[in-house]
C-alpha cells in the first residue's frame, strides 16, 4: 500500500511539472503573437504533494450550498420572510387599532361626514362667506339634519310600539292556530310546553340578561363618546382640512412626497364620490321601499324606510338585513300574502339599485369587484363590528385609487417618454394640486 502511495505521489509531481511547462510555452506563444518581449520564466520548484495516509480515501469536493438549492425554493424563501414581516406589521397594526377602536371609528365617521358636507362649504365660500362662518353653517345644518332623522326614527317607533305589540300578539295566536290545524300533528300541550320552557329559560337567565343590559349601557356611553369625537373631528376637518393634509405631507420622506401629493386628492375625490353616491342610492331605496310598505299598509312603514336608508351604508349585507326585517314585520302584522308582496318590492328595488343606480351614480370612480366588497365587509365586521363593515368598502375603494395612481406615477418617472394610458380608477381629474379635506378653500381665508 505504501509503494502505491509513493508511486501516486511521483506521478502527481511529474504532472505538475508538465503543467508548468505548458503554461510557460503558452505564455511564449501569446507574447510572440502580440510582439511583446518574452520575460524569462522563473523556474519554480515543484510543490510537494502531500502524501495521503495509508488506507485513506480522497475527500470529495463540496459545492457551494447556494448553487445546490433550486432557484424556485430560493425565490420562495426570499418572498416568505418578506411576507412574514408584512404579516407581523399588519398584526401589530390591527392590535393597535383594536385597542383604540373607538377613536379610529370616530375619525373614520368624521371623514365620511366631511366628504359629504365639504362641497357645501366650498359653495358657501364661493358666495362670499368667510371660511369660519361657512364651516359653522354647514356643520350646524348637517348635525341638525342628522339629529332630526334620529329623533324621527325614535318617535315613530315609540308611536307604533303598542300597535306592533298587539299585532305581534295576534300574529302569534294565528301562528298557533295554524300549527294546530297543520298536518304536522302539533298539539296544544306541546305549544304550551314550549312557551313554559321559554319562560323558565328567561327566568333562570335573569342575571345574564341584567349583565347584558348593563353592557348595553356601556355601549351606549361609548356610542355617545364616539359621536362627540366624530362631531369635533368633522368640524376641524371642514375648517382646516387642507392645512392638516399639508402637515401630513411634511411627515413623508421627500422622495415619496410628490407621489403622495398626487394620490391624496384622487383618494379624496374617490371618497367624496362614494359617500355622495351611496347617500343618493340609499335615499332612493328608502323612498321606493317605504312607499311600497305604506301602500301595503305595513306597520311602522316610515321607521322601516329609515332603517333601510341607514343599512344601505353596509354594502350587500345591509340590504339583505333591512329587507329581511321589513318582510318579518309584514309577516307578523299582515300575514303571508302581504309579506310575499313586500319581498317582491324589496327584490325589485334592490335589482334596480344593483344594475342601474350604482353603475350610473357611482360609475367608474369607485368601482370595486363584488368579491372584494364581500371580503372587505366580512373582515371589517370581524375587526370592528358594524362600524368596521361601514368603513371597509370606502377604505378598499380609496386604497385601489391610491395604488393605481402610485403605480402609474412610478412608471411615468422611470419611463418619461412613454405615453401613459388612461388614468387609474377613481382619478376624476389630472390635477396634482395639494388638496384634501377642506379642499377648495382659497387663500383669502
Amino acid at each position: 500500500m505504501s509503494k502505491r502511495a509513493g508511486w501516486l505521489g511521483r506521478l502527481g509531481s511529474r504532472l505538475s511539472r508538465m503543467e508548468a511547462r505548458l503554461d510557460e510555452r503558452r505564455a511564449e506563444v501569446e507574447a510572440e503573437a502580440t510582439g511583446e518581449p518574452v520575460a524569462p520564466a522563473a523556474v519554480e520548484a515543484p510543490l510537494p504533494v502531500p502524501q495521503a495516509p495509508a488506507g485513506a480515501l480522497p475527500a470529495p469536493g463540496r459545492p457551494d450550498p447556494v448553487t445546490v438549492i433550486p432557484w424556485g425554493m430560493r425565490v420562495a424563501a426570499e418572498a416568505s420572510w418578506r411576507l412574514l414581516l408584512l404579516a407581523g406589521m399588519l398584526w401589530v397594526l390591527m392590535k393597535v387599532i383594536s385597542e383604540v377602536r373607538l377613536v379610529v371609528l370616530a375619525f373614520a365617521a368624521a371623514l365620511l361626514v366631511t366628504a359629504l358636507l365639504q362641497p357645501f362649504v366650498v359653495r358657501l365660500r364661493r358666495l362670499g362667506l368667510p371660511r369660519g362662518l361657512a364651516t359653522a353653517v354647514t356643520a350646524i345644518l348637517g348635525f341638525v339634519v342628522i339629529g332630526l332623522v334620529g329623533w324621527f326614527v325614535v318617535w315613530q317607533v315609540m308611536e307604533n310600539l303598542d300597535d306592533l305589540s298587539n299585532r305581534l300578539r295576534e300574529g302569534i295566536n294565528e301562528l298557533k292556530s295554524w300549527a294546530l290545524d297543520s298536518p304536522f300533528h302539533v298539539t296544544e300541550k306541546q305549544i304550551n310546553d314550549i312557551a313554559k320552557n321559554l319562560s323558565e329559560t328567561i327566568g333562570t337567565n335573569t342575571e345574564e340578561i341584567t349583565s347584558a343590559g348593563l353592557q348595553g349601557v356601556t355601549v351606549l356611553v361609548e356610542v355617545l363618546t364616539g359621536m362627540l369625537l366624530a362631531m369635533f373631528s368633522t368640524l376641524f376637518l371642514l375648517y382646516d382640512g387642507a392645512r392638516i393634509w399639508n402637515w401630513v405631507l411634511g411627515l413623508v420622506p421627500a422622495a415619496a412626497r410628490p407621489g403622495l401629493a398626487g394620490a391624496g386628492p384622487r383618494a379624496w375625490r374617490t371618497l367624496t364620490a362614494y359617500v355622495r353616491g351611496t347617500v343618493l342610492v340609499a335615499l332612493i331605496d328608502a323612498v321606493f321601499i317605504g312607499l311600497g310598505l305604506y301602500f301595503l299598509d305595513v306597520t311602522m312603514a316610515v321607521p322601516l324606510a329609515v332603517f333601510i336608508f341607514l343599512f344601505a351604508f353596509i354594502p350587500l349585507v345591509g340590504a339583505v338585513v333591512s329587507g329581511a326585517l321589513a318582510v318579518v314585520v309584514a309577516l307578523v302584522t299582515q300575514g303571508p300574502f302581504i309579506a310575499l308582496m313586500v319581498l317582491l318590492v324589496v327584490l325589485a328595488v334592490q335589482q334596480i339599485e344593483g344594475h342601474v343606480l350604482q353603475p350610473f351614480i357611482l360609475g367608474r370612480a369607485v368601482r370595486v369587484h363584488p368579491l372584494a366588497v364581500v371580503l372587505s365587509v366580512a373582515a371589517g365586521g370581524l375587526i370592528a363590528g358594524i362600524g368596521g363593515a361601514v368603513v371597509a368598502v370606502p377604505l378598499v375603494a380609496v386604497t385601489n385609487t391610491v395604488v393605481g395612481y402610485l403605480r402609474a406615477h412610478t412608471r411615468e418617472r422611470h419611463l418619461p417618454s412613454v405615453a401613459m394610458g388612461p388614468a387609474p380608477h377613481g382619478a376624476t381629474a389630472t390635477s396634482v394640486a395639494v388638496t384634501g379635506p377642506g379642499a377648495g378653500d382659497d387663500q383669502r381665508a
